[in-house]
């Protein structure tokens, strides 16, 4: 790709140019046009489409609702519940009430002690299992219609810089576009690190995966298999997000028709492996694969007895991809365009929507003083790779702890932590935002010990997830066995001061969390009494 200099006279209409109208671009569009912003808005294709990232957690609808309060974009508010989808976008996506997780060993029945979930609160919210390619089109039309100038069905060949004036952009059609700066939301062929070899290579992530996926109707909801029947989980496994987890993988189960006023038969069907445990097969296509899975975990199979594949399944290589930068001259790269990891824990939306958050102040400012130098972005490029090292070291301890239960039991304990307490922190500020419309109060929250954590709890949390990390570590390497690994992070879990103690994560016993109200009113008791200062604050009224 050409990466020359631009011609000094070229007009520049635009002053941001967004690759990729997905949900990122569409959101980042929304807000930068609503703003004054003038932006180009260009995708290699057209809404409607298909697309995955389909399950939102609660980080991810706190961030929503920030992004639309802070922007002014009333439009995106609706998306950060279960009921504003319904009754704003449609009724095609689903409910998720919980994250449920079924642990299975081959040759050996499921084990109905072995089942862990995280109830989402219906007295507090309800997640969503969006049907992205209604998702996607709406902010795409929501970024129109406050001003920013589509371009679909447009593929770029040629990008061109002058750090002094800006970015020429050349589609392979030959049409030529200008701009001020250039966000690159496109995903994993992004046309950005192609030009200017950003890859990092080989990546830095220690977390090895694979995934083949589609859409599929006919799966049959798990709460009605022979394998569920003895389980005594809070949630049916049909309100939330399934993820089905075994030695070297885990299966996700997403339908779109777990409520009364679904207009969706629809299921997102995804198995993911490590190719060292899984390696790819040749000759072997995806549907052959799932079916040979199934065959060897045939009570996961239960579900797929009737279930039919409605769209070919797309099958990737290793996952993980990472960048050794995602901010240079006008340029930055965003959401997938910068890395990934694995779609375990639903991170994907929530680092993007950070990154929107953190960059759409930025370039309205830019904007405003044309002032567009590297440094002003500089710290887009940490939140990102700071997400991007948390995510891997989750995911990371995860595929370690599916080896046994006893540790993966432990490893889910630290995800919860890096879930409920960011998620608090967030809200607390989006409350304070409300009373006084002071935007430093987000500002504050990019004052971060740990790039991919909000303090005040970051610093903690990654104590934590670093012994986590270094733990599992050993047991990769034959150090250290399962065992003994899950009980020292129970030994560490306990320990920590700067986790609630009504919410009893240490507990090995304690394998279903639901944050009741009584339950919610005891940490916020104990807050009052026995918390660290830093967290204290998060429960104060």
């Amino acid at each position: 790709m050409n990466t020359t200099t631009t011609d000094s006279q070229a007009p520049e209409p635009y002053d941001v140019a967004i690759l990729g109208a997905g949900m990122a671009g569409g959101m980042l569009g929304a807000a930068l046009a609503r703003n004054g912003v003038k932006v180009l808005l260009i995708d290699a294709g057209v809404h409607p489409r298909f697309a995955v990232g389909e399950s939102t957690i609660p980080y991810t609808s706190s961030m929503t609702r920030i992004i639309a309060e802070r922007y002014q974009v009333p439009e995106i508010e609706p998306l950060a519940s279960f009921q504003g989808i319904q009754e704003t976008v449609g009724r095609m996506s689903g409910r998720k009430q919980n994250f449920g997780f079924v642990y299975h060993q081959e040759g050996r029945p499921q084990d109905p002690e072995q089942i862990n979930q995280l109830v989402v609160p219906e007295w507090q919210r309800t997640e969503s299992h969006l049907f992205r390619q209604d998702i996607d089109s709406y902010l795409f039309n929501v970024a129109v219609r406050y001003g920013a100038e589509p371009r679909t069905n447009t593929r770029i060949k040629d990008i061109l810089i002058e750090p002094s004036l800006g970015v020429l952009l050349r589609a392979d059609t030959g049409e030529e576009f200008h701009a001020k700066y250039l966000v690159d939301g496109s995903g994993f062929r992004s046309p950005v690190a192609d030009a200017f070899g950003l890859r990092e290579t080989p990546t830095r992530a220690r977390t090895h995966s694979r995934t083949i996926f589609t859409h599929m109707i006919g799966v049959t909801p798990f709460d009605d298999a022979a394998a569920a029947k003895s389980h005594d989980q809070p949630s049916p496994w049909h309100h939330g997000t399934l993820h089905h987890v075994f030695d070297g993988g885990w299966l996700w189960v997403i339908p779109f028709d777990n409520h009364d006023g679904s207009l969706n038969p629809l299921c997102s069907v995804g198995l993911t492996l490590d190719p060292r445990k899984f390696p790819k097969r040749e000759g072997v296509g995806p549907q052959q694969e799932f079916d040979d899975f199934l065959r060897r975990f045939p009570e996961i199979a239960e579900q797929f007895t009737a279930a039919k594949a409605v769209r070919p399944w797309v099958a990737t290589g290793r996952l993980q991809y990472s960048s050794t930068t995602t901010v240079g001259d006008r340029y930055v790269l965003t959401a997938h365009a910068a890395g990934f990891i694995d779609a375990l824990y639903s991170r994907g939306l929530t680092n993007t929507l950070e990154v929107v958050n953190a960059l759409a102040w930025r370039l309205i400012e830019a904007s405003r003083d044309d002032d567009w130098s590297t440094e002003r972005f500089a710290y887009v490029d940490r939140l990102q790779q700071g997400l991007f090292d948390v995510h891997d070291d989750l995911v990371f301890c995860s595929f370690v702890g599916f080896r046994h239960y006893d540790l993966w039991n432990a490893v889910l304990r630290v995800w919860e932590s890096t879930s409920i307490l960011p998620t608090v922190t967030i809200d607390q500020a989006y409350r304070r935002y409300l009373q006084s419309r002071d935007d430093q109060i987000f500002r504050d929250l990019e004052k971060r010990d740990v790039p991919g954590l909000p303090a005040a709890v970051g610093a903690d949390i990654n104590g934590l997830l670093t012994f986590a990390r270094e733990t599992c570590l050993a047991v990769e390497e034959g150090s250290l066995a399962p065992d003994e690994a899950a009980s020292r992070l129970f030994a560490r879990l306990q320990e920590a001061a700067f986790l609630p103690a009504p919410f009893e994560l240490g507990s090995p016993a304690n394998k279903c969390f639901n944050a009741t109200q009584e339950i919610v009113g005891k940490a916020v008791q104990w807050a009052a009494t026995d918390a660290p200062e830093n967290i204290a604050a998060l429960f104060r009224p």
